[in-house]
């Protein structure tokens, strides 16, 4: 079995990596942006033609979300044209697209669990190039698996975690926003969910489960409380205050509330989801 790995020195990109080897009857391919542009849809087809991947997981994304608001024509080709020349390049050659989407979609006014079946609003470039992303794989074709997931984190590449480790080396206090909730998923168990996807398709001879999903760890937190979790977990002493969004403006607005209703994928692909704080372990 060949599985494609878009975005493959990204932190996700990364993550499977990691497990990859846990998993001797897949063949991985880990491409990232220099050994195949997404953007362009002739190069996509060509790889395809030469690697004939079953499956294709696209982490491949544009991520920056507030210099995505000056760079809106970067952030497009990516996340919305690089999903188009997967979906059709999948299409073409019957593979199967698993494309990672954000919680970034909606607009967090919201104060119960996002489900699937909620209307996306997004706030920015970011969110709103994602959302078009995902309806440029709906128009290409079926055979997809969109997941949305949120506040993704690990050992590798740039997030959260890092940053706060960073930033506790540099200084004597931070101020940490409280008012935006939502929750951490360790890209780790995000890569296990998306293997255990294709496993589940693989083994299936009716494929009757292709469509969007959520996907994020169990619970729920602010910013400063995960922050406060991290230094807890890293044994990192310094002083944090909560502070409002409005106390630390950005060129893009975030959701407020973008905790995820996890029910759908687990019922579906029989999912034991750990909690965020479970997950969290010492970098």
């Amino acid at each position: 079995m060949v599985v494609l790995v878009t975005g493959g020195n990204g932190q996700l990109g990364q993550s499977i990596q990691y497990i990859a080897p846990k998993y001797a009857q897949i063949d991985f391919i880990f491409a990232d942006s220099d050994t195949l542009d997404i953007t362009n849809e002739k190069e996509c087809f060509s790889f395809f033609e030469k690697h004939k991947p079953h499956y294709c997981i696209n982490t491949a994304a544009y991520t920056a979300v507030d210099k995505a608001e000056s760079e809106p024509e970067k952030a497009h080709n990516i996340n919305v044209l690089g999903a188009k020349n997967l979906a059709q390049a999948c299409l073409k050659h019957n593979s199967i697209l698993l494309h990672i989407s954000t919680d970034f979609v909606f607009d967090g006014t919201k104060n119960s669990p996002y489900q699937e079946t909620d209307t996306p609003n997004p706030l920015g470039v970011y969110g709103k190039t994602k959302l078009d992303g995902e309806k440029a794989i709906q128009e290409t074709f079926s055979n997809y698996y969109i997941i949305r997931t949120s506040w993704v984190y690990s050992q590798f590449a740039n997030n959260f975690m890092k940053t706060m480790l960073r930033l506790a080396q540099e200084r004597d206090s931070l101020s940490i926003v409280s008012d935006q909730v939502g929750t951490p998923t360790h890209a780790l168990d995000l890569a296990e969910c998306l293997v255990k996807i294709i496993q589940n398709h693989n083994n299936q001879l009716a494929h009757t489960n292709y469509g969007l999903y959520h996907f994020s760890n169990e619970g729920y937190c602010s910013w400063f409380d995960f922050a406060k979790k991290i230094f807890e977990a890293n044994n990192v002493t310094i002083a944090i205050q909560p502070i409002p969004s409005s106390a630390y403006p950005t060129p893009a607005k975030r959701p407020l509330y973008s905790v995820l209703d996890k029910t759908k994928i687990k019922k579906t692909f029989n999912l034991d989801i750990p909690n965020w704080e479970q997950s969290l372990k010492p970098l």
